[in-house]
């Protein structure tokens, strides 16, 4: 009796633990739907983890991307056909996709974007722990740097001249590196030229595409030029404004280092 009692005790733990170990398991046949998870795929997964990336890596390619990634077409049967063990997407992207593939016994999960800097840590520790890699990859925030005031106002203008404002993550961008935001208004906000060039910023970051496009008019004006001269313009990379992420410490750097 004793000794059926610890065979059955033994092949529950056995059983068990297989089971635990089934979950903690990393995934070797990941999709995305999203081009952020895209990007956190490249820059955390093993290739030989990644079943295929959206479409929209091919629609909006980065440098640091190679093209070696597989791709899918975003159908249903093809990604039912790539046999996925984990399906990763933005919060707001292929919802009715999403739930296809729920009713059919799909792992989805859905990351949504970090709304802070402060969100960027969790955010990129959960990509991390569902690829099955360690927390010690995750990227290293910049140190603060306390300047005195009055700080330098940075204007972040868009395309269609649309300046950024109060109340977003690329506020505390800014902030955050060293700078004050010369739009004073809530979100995004259509910028007035005749304002700018009456009382001009300390410097413009010109964050748009880099092909010509009748958005990118407005930064272009030639009033607008004359009042603030070229070496108050800075650029960066479009691509790491779009998803906040490991990138956007970078992002943060380049910017203290413009700050002086």
């Amino acid at each position: 009796m004793m000794r059926s009692a610890v065979r059955v005790l033994f092949f529950v733990l056995a059983l068990y633990a297989g089971v635990a170990t089934g979950a903690w398991a990393a995934p070797q046949r990941i999709v995305s739907l999203d081009l952020c998870t895209d990007w956190m795929l490249a820059r955390y997964a093993d290739h030989a983890q990644v079943r295929a990336l959206s479409p929209l890596h091919r629609q909006y390619p980065v440098a640091w991307i190679g093209g070696h990634w597989p791709v899918h077409d975003g159908t249903l049967e093809q990604l039912v056909a790539l046999k996925p063990d984990l399906v990763m997407a933005g919060e707001y992207n292929a919802p009715l996709l999403r739930a296809r593939l729920l009713a059919l016994g799909v792992r989805v999960e859905v990351l949504p974007l970090p709304q802070s800097l402060a969100d960027i840590h969790t955010y990129e520790r959960r990509v991390l722990a569902l690829l099955g890699k360690p927390d010690s990859l995750a990227s290293v925030e910049p140190s603060a740097v306390h300047h005195p005031s009055p700080r330098p106002r940075l204007l972040l203008l868009g395309p269609n001249g649309v300046g950024t404002g109060r109340g977003t993550m690329e506020h505390d961008i800014l902030v955050r590196a060293g700078w004050d935001n010369d739009v004073q208004g809530q979100g995004y906000v259509q910028l007035d030229l005749e304002g700018i060039v009456a009382h001009p910023p300390d410097a413009v970051l010109w964050a748009a595409p880099s092909s010509r496009a009748l958005a990118n008019r407005f930064a272009e004006h030639p009033v607008l030029k004359r009042a603030i001269p070229p070496s108050r313009w800075l650029t960066t990379d479009y691509w790491r404004w779009q998803c906040p992420g490991p990138w956007t410490w970078d992002l943060i750097r380049q910017l203290q280092q413009w700050r002086g």
